[in-house]
């Protein structure tokens, strides 16, 4: 059983997210988390959590969107976490990458959304790109509640720090990618005990589907490429990542397919 613990649904069309779910569950995933990246568009992102007993959502703006959506109200975060179904706050963070929004607007967007985070108490998705250094520093300052470090790709310190501030890491497609090595050495040295596994599809399929549009149902070849390299079984790897997952994200109830361990 695996948890795709960072997708975008909302990003597929409503008769094609039905097939999208099939895939995923004859693949073994049993319990996916939609990310919600502006809020302008929550209501959608929502909606497709409602829908199904095994989709959870996260309502937050992407950096890519700061500039756009503006800096919210820590009331409407909040107001938006009420819902069932909202089980974390983002995805937010920094990308100096793209810098599709100005850097302070960025900053301000994701101190935000650790505030609501810490008056919440529900887990930071955090994205970063190019921004190590800037995001572990926010970070350390806000304080919010234990968090992930959605599709980790980066340097060992900020994995390092993350993992000081009780946050977890969550893996993604380009861990299979063959430039990745330098992921990998970092992967092995990562506790199991604190990592997740995504797809962020539609993007970062893995090898050997790179190219095409990602879906949850791939992730069983990230899954894979991971157990090898932490030297354990899939079906261990499954189960740990999936039990890191509903102990992180505490709201969202484990299907009755997973019995507590």
């Amino acid at each position: 059983m695996l948890v795709d613990s960072h997708c975008h649904l909302d990003y597929a069309a409503p008769a094609e997210r039905l097939e999208i779910l099939g895939r995923a569950r004859r693949a073994g995933v049993v319990t996916l988390l939609t990310i919600g990246t502006k809020l302008s568009e929550f209501a959608g992102v929502r909606a497709i959590a409602e829908a199904d007993a095994d989709v959870w959502c996260s309502v937050g703006i992407h950096p890519h969107e700061a500039e756009s959506e503006g800096n919210p109200d820590v009331a409407d975060l909040v107001l938006s976490t009420q819902h069932p179904k909202v089980v974390g706050i983002g995805e937010t963070g920094l990308d100096f990458y793209y810098e599709h929004s100005p850097r302070p607007q960025q900053e301000g967007v994701f101190r935000t959304h650790c505030e609501a985070a810490r008056e919440t108490g529900l887990p930071l998705i955090v994205h970063t790109r190019d921004a190590d250094a800037e995001t572990a520093a926010i970070l350390a300052d806000e304080r919010p509640p234990a968090g992930v470090i959605h599709c980790f790709s980066t340097g060992r310190q900020l994995a390092e720090s993350a993992l000081e501030l009780g946050f977890h890491i969550s893996l993604s497609g380009i861990v299979t990618f063959k430039n990745a090595e330098e992921l990998r050495a970092i992967v092995r040295d990562l506790p199991l005990e604190r990592l997740l596994i995504e797809t962020d599809a539609p993007y970062l399929a893995p090898m050997p589907l790179r190219g095409k549009r990602n879906e949850p149902a791939f992730i069983v070849h990230t899954a894979a490429r991971i157990a090898e390299i932490k030297g354990i079984s899939l079906e261990e790897l499954g189960r740990v990542t999936s039990e890191n997952f509903f102990r992180l994200f505490a709201k969202a109830h484990r299907p009755r397919t997973m019995p507590c361990v």
